[in-house]
């Protein structure tokens, strides 16, 4: 009887494993390929970021959470906005009915953000935006609130993820068809390199993808088809590597089977030093990747709910072994609604339990040598790399994302695991196996009616306040800007001034540019 066994990934798992298994490791951290660490000491220096995501409804209920995290030790923010300001539509618009405030914090005009960071110092706090069609509107923002609290622009810290490409893959909240996307996040790049920000203006994004269904390889494999895309796309406007690449960051998810993501996330950081040095003759600080981690949304359960707690653990545990450089851990509650309060203090609580009680902070790369995680780390790198090799012959990312190549790939994974999962191939605690009788839990749920309501009077005084001349006039910039070869993101920081809402920039250049269709 055959007894074969695989990763999620697919790749082959031995009974044992001994000398030979892998790769000799004579690699050191800090040290190119950076397969152990970017830095010498990894965390024995410094600790990584623990940045809990959130976001609810209103600005003041979101002000009032990043208030309770900062007070309960975390050490930088993560800002999740709702679906209308994702997609570019102003809270009294017709298409975000029943949709603001849902899957984050409403924000129409920079008077909202504002009050998102009322008392939080700009100046101090590192800000992580989860934002990508409308990217560029929420950085003008961000910049306009703190340049009216005085804060200079080079002060400023943190990341707009601005991943547009993986929305087509995954996500859907893009707006405009792919090469003007690709367009404003070239103008991201400038922007903050030309304002001296201490500002990662791409978080380019394998955990969405991760998320709808790819396998470990196809995360590394499509996120860095992405990340190649957008740095040939800023080279080829005249922006220099050794300008952009040490400010690009990433963000990966970890999932559930602790050795083949903790040899993803090595992979990865060999893999991604390697085709910098090879393809732009990239400087070490220039190879360096540097990543967000958050754990898998997706292997959450409704059922038996507090089981999550240990699934959040075991995957924050891999992101630590494997070297994150930010992490986020999900409350046990997200499968059945927005994380309560109790439930995000816990999952931040699980972070520091990992930093200062359980031991990976003390050495660097703790599983490193082991001759299972390093055969692990030499496969995923070379499936990934098989896997960008085939994107590159289709002509990169932006082609295979227009020919639907990712999209099916993803679908063909997804469907893949679902299918095991139902054969009882994959066994979920809870979900297919030691199953019990349970009552629904009680949900508490804002009113989202009223939430809506409060934000659309918010925005219609907003409306009301500003200077209709100035306003006008800014619009009408960011047309022309639209519509020529120049940077947008001078006259969308003056189109904020003026209290233009993220709907009306937002229709400005649908109006210029038209909107994306997926290929049928």
């Amino acid at each position: 009887m055959s007894d074969e066994r695989r990763t999620p990934s697919g790749l082959p798992i031995a009974e044992v494993y001994g000398p030979g298994s892998a790769a000799r490791m004579t690699e050191q951290p800090g040290a190119f390929p950076f397969t152990r660490g970017i830095h010498p000491s990894m965390y024995r220096g410094r600790l990584w970021t623990m940045r809990q995501y959130a976001g609810f409804g209103t600005a003041v209920e979101t002000n009032r959470r990043f208030r309770e995290l900062l007070d309960a030790g975390q050490t930088g923010l993560s800002v999740a906005f709702d679906l209308p300001t994702q997609m570019g539509y102003d809270s009294d618009d017709d298409a975000a009915v029943g949709e603001v405030g849902r899957a984050g914090v409403a924000v129409d005009t920079v008077d909202d953000l504002a009050v998102v960071f009322d008392g939080i110092p700009l100046d101090k706090v590192s800000t992580s935006m989860t934002i990508n069609a409308t990217a560029s509107i929420l950085l003008a923002m961000y910049v306009v609130v703190a340049e009216e609290r005085g804060i200079e622009r080079a002060q400023l810290r943190g990341t707009v993820q601005n991943d547009v490409l993986k929305e087509y893959v995954a996500r859907g909240t893009y707006i405009f068809p792919v090469e003007p996307s690709l367009r404003l996040v070239t103008d991201v790049f400038r922007f903050v390199a030309e304002s001296q920000m201490s500002f990662n203006p791409i978080s380019i994004s394998g955990y969405h993808m991760r998320e709808a269904g790819a396998t470990a390889v196809q995360e590394i494999g499509f996120t860095f088809a992405n990340a190649l895309e957008y740095l040939d796309r800023a080279v080829a406007v005249g922006l220099e590597i050794e300008d952009i690449a040490p400010r690009v960051s990433f963000f990966f998810a970890a999932h559930n089977d602790l050795f083949e993501e903790v040899a993803k996330f090595r992979a990865a950081r060999r893999l991604w030093a390697r085709l910098m040095r090879e393809r732009y003759r990239a400087s070490d600080r220039s190879c360096h990747l540097r990543f967000h981690t958050q754990t898998g949304g997706s292997t959450l359960t409704a059922q038996q709910p507090f089981n999550n707690v240990v699934r959040v653990t075991v995957q924050a545990l891999a992101a630590i072994l494997g070297g994150t450089q930010s992490l986020h851990t999900n409350s046990y509650d997200e499968a059945l609604s927005l994380p309560s309060a109790d439930a995000a203090r816990l999952a931040l609580r699980t972070q520091q339990i990992l930093a200062h009680e359980s031991g990976p902070a003390q050495t660097v790369d703790p599983l490193g040598g082991s001759h299972y995680v390093e055969s692990l780390t030499d496969g995923l790198e070379a499936e990934a790399r098989a896997l960008l090799d085939e994107i590159d012959d289709m002509g990169g990312a932006a082609r295979a994302i227009e020919t639907g190549f990712l999209q099916d790939a993803i679908a063909r994974s997804a469907y893949e695991y679902q299918r095991s999962l139902e054969r009882g191939e994959v066994l979920v605690v809870g979900v297919n196996e030691y199953t019990e009788d349970e009552s629904p839990p009680a949900l508490v749920e804002p009113d989202y009616t009223a939430l809506a309501g409060e934000q659309i009077v918010r925005v219609a005084e907003a409306r009301s306040l500003r200077t209709a001349g100035a306003h006008a006039a800014a619009l009408q910039a960011l047309a022309q800007a639209a519509s020529g070869p120049g940077s947008l993101m001078p006259v969308m920081v003056e189109a904020v001034r003026a209290r233009a809402t993220v709907g009306e920039i937002s229709d400005t250049l649908r109006h210029s540019w038209g909107t994306f269709r997926p290929a049928a």
